[in-house]
């Protein structure tokens, strides 16, 4: 396994010497992780990457060659290179499960631990979270235009690097893709993995029927022929037709289906449909690929497409439309270290970030979140945070506090509030097992056809999912805006 532990911004080993020679490593402090808006303007994200963030965390460590590399900036204390000699995580993770569906300003990842060992992880943290939060988001969104027609990830080959492109496909298949043509990704994590030909194999060939007849020789089981080399409806369709009959027939084998990659896919779709059928063959499968992403796979649906599976590459893989994953990872709470709980446990101040943009103020404290169904129909009607030690009664009325509408008197009554965080480690050791990835998989598609609201699922102006806070947290963060830094402001 790779050690990636060096994998961070250096301003996080700056500060954890700093907090190790103002006498702060045994201090612990809280951080969320977080995002504040959903890829394409659309109304929910999937969370991805955490059992790739388990796996970094495990191997967290500094080898010889780290310790000799900080060394040589000549910035760092002795005794702090000393400490991460033997460094090892030992606080606690809570997380959101792979797969929940989830929303702007709620903590997908909550870091409870000393100082030092929090800071660290930030940027590795965030590179686990974001890259495949956005791409299953992106996948799943496509998924959706599509329908009932089968999704293939295709993007290896333009994903920005080898890890995105490996993780993409991951990603992509909780998103809800079929398969990946990532060979890689099926061996790592069980993604399936197909493909048939390129246009260098029909190339290679002294002519494009014999490169089909070679291939349904080789393949008689599994026969999808590429026929957008020289041209589609003049030659490559006739003689995919011609090896159907002429080569698979006989041997009692049908053509599988028919791929192009180029031209007016809606338009050549329904010729090649048409054909097809004329000619018996309609169990043949029509497959597209080139640039294709939720938005055009909606436009050909709508322009009568005859095409039963998408290649998906680059506009997956990148997610192309909206390629960055706003997420961020915040100190929320830092330990009193001159007082303890009745039960001898730590307690901890809240922090808070004050930003002259609104949307950049954090929720100060440790917290819980909740999710708040329905009973009637088992929908969620929104999320609520809570301090840590709040308890949320779904059969009674519960008060909250909706930020854009504070003067309201609100509160939910006769729901279901569900805790979304579970505890990933606990003190250092692992308490969590990561479920198989299929599962993952169904369980987005369960929460999407049973209790995310249809109204949610919009690709344009999708319902805004309600954030609420307990009158607790509340008091608590309108404490600490009203304190601000102690400067008097004036305008002029």
């Amino acid at each position: 396994m790779r050690n990636l532990t060096m994998l961070m911004d250096f301003y996080e080993l700056t500060m954890a010497n700093g907090y190790f020679v103002k006498g702060f490593k045994d201090t612990w402090a809280a951080f969320d992780m977080f995002y504040r808006k959903n890829p394409d303007n659309g109304g929910y994200v999937v969370a991805a990457g955490l059992e790739q963030l388990i796996e970094y965390v495990q191997n967290m460590h500094f080898s010889d060659d780290d310790i000799k590399y900080l060394e040589s900036k000549k910035i760092f204390d002795p005794g702090f290179l000393e400490y991460l000699r033997d460094f090892k995580f030992t606080g606690t993770i809570e997380a959101v499960p792979e797969g929940t569906i989830v929303y702007p300003n709620t903590p997908l990842v909550t870091v409870t631990a000393p100082v030092i060992e929090a800071q660290l992880m930030e940027t590795m943290l965030l590179i686990c979270i974001n890259f495949q939060s956005l791409i299953a988001t992106k996948a799943n969104r496509i998924c959706r235009a599509a329908g009932t027609s089968v999704i293939m990830e295709f993007g290896a080959r333009r994903a920005q690097g080898p890890d995105a492109a490996i993780y993409g496909a991951r990603a992509c298949y909780i998103g809800g893709v079929n398969a990946t043509a990532t060979a890689l990704a099926d061996i790592n994590y069980g993604v399936p993995a197909i493909g048939t030909m390129a246009h260098s194999w029909i190339q290679f060939f002294p002519s494009e029927y014999e490169s089909f007849k070679a291939y349904a020789e080789v393949f008689p089981d599994a026969c999808t022929l590429l026929i957008d080399t020289y041209d589609i409806l003049n030659s490559g369709l006739p003689n995919a037709i011609r090896v159907a009959h002429e080569v698979l027939e006989p041997a009692g084998k049908r053509l599988k289906g028919v791929r192009i990659d180029s031209g007016d896919l809606a338009y050549f779709s329904k010729k090649i449909r048409k054909r097809l059928d004329e000619e018996g063959l309609r169990d043949c499968k029509i497959v597209v690929s080139n640039s294709v992403d939720e938005y055009l796979i909606d436009s050909l649906h709508k322009q009568g497409a005859r095409i039963d599976s998408y290649g998906v590459g680059e506009r997956m893989i990148t997610s192309k439309s909206d390629p960055v994953f706003g997420g961020v990872y915040k100190l929320v709470a830092v330990e009193d270290t001159t007082k303890k709980g009745e039960n001898g446990e730590k307690v901890f101040i809240p922090k808070i970030k004050i930003s002259e943009n609104i949307e950049k103020i954090t929720n100060p404290g440790k917290k819980k979140l909740w999710r708040i169904f329905s009973k009637e129909t088992g929908y969620g009607l929104a999320d609520l945070l809570t301090l840590e030690d709040e308890v949320v009664d779904g059969d009674g009325v519960t008060p909250f506090v909706d930020e854009q509408k504070p003067w309201k008197k609100m509160s939910f009554k006769n729901v279901t509030a569900t805790p979304l965080q579970v505890k990933i480690f606990d003190n250092g050791k692992l308490v969590y097992k990561n479920p198989p990835l299929d599962e993952i998989r169904e369980f987005v598609k369960f929460q999407l056809q049973n209790t995310v609201w249809q109204e949610e699922q919009r690709f344009a102006n999708p319902h805004i999912h309600y954030l609420d806070l307990s009158k607790r947290l509340y008091d608590v963060k309108t404490e600490l805006l009203s304190l601000g830094d102690g400067s008097d402001q004036n305008r002029d």
